[in-house]
């Protein structure tokens, strides 16, 4: 039998083949890891899906795979693999008068079409469609005439939605390759599957969402205070105490008083979604790029746990384990880029979210309080919103209210 690549989840139907666990001739369990496939943002091991001998592998580390396509064959222990039915001698092509049922081998060469019959290749010929391009719902790939018809449905959903997504604004100019090797020596590096997404989500963030961004600063004294404070406590309990969880309490108390920001626009419906629950997002920057894994029900969790975790999914997105799962259902995200340098910048919203935060590094600045001059840690803030959902007074409200739980946080929510 054929262990093909099954269904990767919710809008996912392809991967790039990373790390093949096998070889012709090993005996593999049912459940056993086959394969290491990189997809969207994670990497994800492929199990076998029925025991026996591995007859032949299909896929290389590298190859693009998809949805249905075969990744190895299997024999029963002790059993050779059989013959395909188009090995050695080229069929004879049917004649004219055979049944419609009877398999067309006409062009069954090793780049032939897949199985179809005489009149479903009939009708793809008359609709101009390449068959080879349908994927085949029946055993073996046979592709029957409820395959094409999916597939023109598909056709037609992918033609119309850049015009629903752009009436009335002129059609835009088809992607122009430019060989720069022309004025000087470069080098080529192709998009991995991650940075594929990176490219497609953010263009879509952009040319759907009308953002603005707020900028201010946060007097973040008190909170490095307590850092430094309880960072040794923190350690015996075998966590690194930072920043980032303070903030993550900080912010979701503000998020409870101002709803809005943790929702989503549902324009199918023309529906606000005000989401009871806080998930937050943490932007990762990793070797193949951004990731942004999601810590659940921040509002009922402790400083510990959350420094706990951050630490976890952090190490998980760095090494490319993170799972799909735990990069879904955020409902606000954070970007850090403290750690890193630089000061105010614009982060893009996370679309489904409405917002998303950016951080900047802190610096001592002097500041005038009550009268005299002291010296504070000030770090820059960006609020960028979805202007759509998103009043510029919501915002100011939203950020002045979140400087304020900063500035003022509340000691007992550190002590362990």
């Amino acid at each position: 039998m054929d262990v093909k690549l099954p269904k990767l989840g919710e809008g996912a139907d392809s991967g790039v083949v990373v790390n093949v666990f096998v070889k012709e001739g090993d005996q593999v369990a049912k459940g056993q890891a086959i394969i290491e496939l990189e997809n969207e943002k994670a990497v994800a091991s492929i199990p076998a899906t029925a025991a026996g001998v591995v007859a032949k592998i299909h896929v290389k580390p590298g190859d693009k795979v998809a949805v249905g396509q075969k990744l190895i064959s299997l024999t029963e222990s002790g059993k050779p693999a059989a013959a395909p039915a188009s090995a050695g001698k080229r069929p004879a092509a049917p004649a004219a008068h055979e049944p419609e049922e009877v398999e067309d081998e006409e062009e069954q060469t090793p780049t032939a079409a897949p199985a179809a019959s005489p009149s479903v290749r009939r009708v793809a010929r008359e609709l101009g469609i390449d068959l080879s391009k349908v994927r085949g719902s029946e055993p073996g790939g046979r592709v029957v005439i409820g395959d094409v018809r999916a597939y023109i449905q598909k056709l037609m959903k992918a033609a119309a939605r850049p015009a629903a997504a752009g009436a009335g604004e002129p059609a835009r100019p088809p992607a122009e390759s430019i060989d720069f090797s022309q004025w000087g020596p470069v080098t080529k590096k192709p998009l991995t599957p991650l940075r594929q997404v990176i490219v497609r989500r953010m263009s879509e963030s952009w040319n759907a969402v009308p953002r603005v961004t707020q900028f201010d600063e946060a007097d973040f004294t008190h909170l490095n205070e307590l850092r430094k404070k309880f960072a040794a406590a923190y350690e015996k309990q075998g966590v690194r105490l930072t920043l980032t969880p303070l903030v993550l309490k900080a912010l979701v108390g503000t998020l409870k008083k101002h709803p809005i920001f943790n929702s989503s626009l549902d324009e199918a419906a023309n529906e606000i979604v005000i989401k009871e629950y806080f998930h937050l997002g943490i932007a990762v920057d990793t070797e193949q790029g951004l990731i942004v894994p999601v810590i659940r029900d921040v509002d009922k969790k402790s400083v510990l746990n959350l420094a706990k975790e951050l630490e976890q999914l952090a190490q998980k997105a760095r090494d490319r384990k993170v799972s799909g799962e735990e990069l879904k259902g955020g409902t606000f995200t954070i970007s850090n880029q403290g750690a890193i340098g630089g000061a105010h910048f614009t982060p893009i919203v996370n679309k489904p979210e409405v917002a998303i935060l950016g951080l900047g590094r802190g610096a001592m600045k002097p500041v005038a309080r009550d009268g005299k001059v002291e010296v504070r840690m000030m770090t820059p803030l960006a609020l960028s919103y979805d202007h759509r959902v998103v009043d510029g007074g919501e915002a100011a409200r939203f950020i002045v209210d979140l400087v304020r739980a900063m500035e003022d946080f509340d000691e007992k929510s550190v002590e362990l």
